[in-house]
């Protein structure tokens, strides 16, 4: 396996190659430095974001196969130590599962990991991580952190002094790579042996690869297989009813903790064997006795041929799949795609393409030098004679080693040459309908194997699930959005003697749309201001906020007072028998005379800042929220609204936040307008709404309505 083809990929110019044995040298210096059991190299090359691993030592490969190839954005340590260009570390079984959660899927096992930067002041170069049983602390220490940091210093220099002497740096051969050294039926003295032949129980010795290095005759006795067969071979390829995922595991976890394991296995037709494993850094000691028989199990059996353990895919399943599980949106999947799935199974450059309405439509696509060339297929009838058009009709993978395979089924005109070799179009088939194909493309001619086929085509199934959730909620989100675009108002009206502003942030949970509504009503001889909050976040809340808003503007123009108007809508929302609830503030406003009348309906109170600077939180009269009780009653405060006074008017999105009391919240939303409310008003809503505007996730919408009274002059 190497990490970098070639000169240009690595970003070392061409020549002489680096001596074979650079990495595993010093990845070996560093674990012996700190007591750790395993690591790996990762290589960077120049003009891509994805780290390749170049070397591993102390574990099988495929243990890592689901991170041979990492982008740089992966949730995984070693990339996170690239971004940062720091240590970063993992405790523990826990830490791994809350920071990591895909990795603690595929390696559910006590043990600790550190990853560093291989980096020099002006570059990086890759990453290095090592990994301890679960017994370290959970603390790294100084010295360890010492230690490490030196070794990786001191080998960026190396790759450094590398590139500038023009001579690229290649992925080496694992340690365990060499296959089982000293293969033999003894333990290296007669005597030795004999004792361990005369034992009564099975005895095996397993090398790291898992490989059987020694079996005395009982072991050979309780599997059923001659010692001679058993020999150099994997215990799980040697002895059928051991080929089982979960036995693999078992040795898998062993290894990787440190910690003594062990199961229970029937060998047919009804013999129990008992397999308890002893690891260490150099292998693992099996020792086989009979058990007692054990209800609900069943042998599993195992396909030969040409795939690879069944371990590697396992990992990646679990791994890819947790991954798409998190996916929201089509851009959240084709950035998965291009981030994680394409650099694990060596893809230079994607696209994932949608069938709709009899034609393809480029959903996104990632590494093409000249994205013209994906932008070819975009509106592509599904009758054109193409690899995707055919993947996506007939719901059949293709696969072309090169581009001479390639136009041998498809001329060049239809080919759609994209300066590639190889190509992978994978049919996206979701509850038995084609949802589009994604298209892998490899730098150099590829020979796609067997197993390689079988992974790419179930990638593609999950691919395809995530994918048809995604469009569907692209839709909606895309319909709710559109609804409540329409519904808010686009501006505000200029209102005589009231300069006003508002800003409305949608919460980022569910469909990012909800309930709350602002507006300003120009009706004459007196405008009016209104703000509420209906209940929920979803398309229903944002259809019936329409139909309030629509409503107080009506009542509002037909001359109602700002109690009727609260009493017309509460009856409105009972008659529209919803099982929603909603909040309102409504104002008639008089900025000649300098005064507002307000009538509330279980709405946070408005703030109001004087000309001198003086804040109030405003303690109004109020009623019950809008659809609770069709008698209710709403009275009315008259407040001072004399020029250079700014009202405050919000939704409780402003004011509630996790863990924090609400009247502390109203307190500092006053104390923030006394400190900026001299601003201009756009700059003082900005201010305002600043922090929820910049946090990654809100629990609930935002609005704010700011209204400032002009001078008697401007408003008369």
């Amino acid at each position: 396996m190497v990490a970098v083809s070639d000169g240009q990929r690595s970003g070392l110019a061409p020549g002489d190659p680096v001596g074979r044995q650079m990495l595993s040298p010093a990845l070996r210096a560093m674990m012996d430095a700190v007591g750790a059991h395993s690591g790996a190299v990762y290589l960077l090359p120049g003009d891509e974001s994805v780290l390749e691993m170049a070397v591993m030592a102390g574990l099988p490969r495929s243990f890592a196969a689901p991170w041979e190839r990492v982008g740089i954005g992966a949730p995984i340590p070693v990339a996170r130590a690239v971004r940062e260009r720091r240590l970063v570390w993992v405790g523990g079984e826990e830490e791994m599962a809350r920071s990591y959660p895909r990795i603690a899927v595929v390696l559910p096992y006590p043990f600790a990991l550190a990853a560093l930067p291989l980096a020099t002041g002006s570059k990086v170069y890759g990453a290095v991580f090592v990994t301890w049983p679960g017994s370290h602390p959970p603390e790294l220490s100084d010295r360890e952190r010492q230690e490490l940091q030196v070794a990786c210093e001191r080998l960026a220099l190396r790759l450094e002094r590398a590139a500038a002497e023009n001579r690229p740096v290649r992925g080496e051969s694992d340690p365990l790579d060499a296959g089982p050294a000293g293969v033999a039926d003894t333990l290296g003295t007669v005597e030795a042996a004999r004792l361990v032949a005369r034992l009564p129980y099975g005895l095996c010795s397993l090398d790291l690869t898992g490989r059987v290095c020694f079996a005395n005759p009982a072991a050979a006795g309780l599997l059923g297989v001659p010692v001679g067969e058993l020999l150099g071979t994997h215990l799980w390829a040697s002895v059928p009813w051991l080929a089982d995922p979960m036995y693999e595991e078992r040795y898998r976890a062993a290894l990787i903790s440190q910690h003594v394991t062990s199961f229970v296995a029937l060998r047919p037709p009804s013999d129990w064997l008992s397999f308890r494993l002893y690891p260490n850094t150099t292998g693992i000691s099996v020792r086989v006795v009979r058990a007692r028989a054990v209800a609900g199990a069943s042998p599993a059996g195992a396909e030969r041929g040409d795939a690879p353990p069944r371990l590697v895919s396992m990992s990646q399943a679990l791994s890819l799949a947790g991954a798409l599980t998190e996916t929201v949106s089509v851009q959240d999947v084709v950035r998965l795609v291009a981030e994680e799935i394409a650099p694990a199974v060596g893809s230079g450059a994607l696209a994932l393409l949608g069938a709709r309405a009899g034609r393809l439509h480029v959903l996104g696509h990632h590494g093409y030098p000249d994205p013209h060339v994906v932008e070819r297929f975009d509106g592509m009838p599904l009758a054109s004679p193409t690899p995707g058009t055919h993947a996506v009709t007939h719901g059949v993978p293709a696969f072309f080693d090169s581009r001479r395979q390639l136009e041998h089924l498809y001329p060049a005109r239809h080919a759609t040459p994209d300066g590639f070799a190889a190509w992978a179009y994978l049919p996206l088939i979701a509850s038995g309908r084609p949802v589009g194909v994604c298209v892998l493309a490899y730098a150099e001619p590829h020979s796609f194997s067997t197993h390689e086929r079988a992974v790419l085509t179930s990638l593609a199934n999950l691919i395809a699930q995530a994918m048809d959730r995604a469009l569907l909620y692209d839709a909606k989100h895309q319909l709710a959005h559109g609804l409540q675009a329409a519904l808010l108002p686009h501006s505000l009206p200029s209102l005589p003697g009231i300069e006003a502003s508002a800003r409305y942030l949608p919460a980022t949970r569910g469909m990012e749309i909800g309930g709350d509504f602002y507006d300003l009503v120009p009706s004459r001889p007196l405008a009016a201001a209104v703000i509420g909050d209906v209940q929920g976040h979803n398309v229903t809340a944002a259809g019936l906020m329409g139909q309030l808003r629509t409503a107080v503007r009506a009542y509002t123009t037909v001359g109602q007072e700002p109690a009727e108007v609260m009493r017309s809508t509460n009856r409105l929302m009972i008659d529209l028998g919803t099982e929603l609830f909603a909040s309102c503030l409504y104002l008639r406003l008089d900025p000649a005379h300098g005064r507002a009348v307000m009538a509330r309906a279980g709405h946070p109170p408005p703030v109001l800042r004087r000309p001198d600077g003086r804040v109030r939180v405003l303690d109004l009269a109020g009623g019950p929220l809008l659809g609770i009780d069709a008698e209710a009653t709403y009275p009315t405060t008259e407040i001072d609204l004399s020029p250079g006074c700014v009202l405050a008017l919000y939704t409780d999105g402003l004011i509630e936040s996790p863990g924090v009391d609400i009247e502390e919240a109203v307190a500092d939303l006053a104390r923030r307008l006394g400190e900026a409310g001299d601003l201009p008003l756009e700059a003082l809503a900005d201010e305002l709404v600043g922090h929820f505007a910049a946090a990654e996730e809100r629990i609930d919408d935002v609005a704010l309505l700011l209204l400032r009274a002009s001078s008697a002059r401007e408003a008369g």
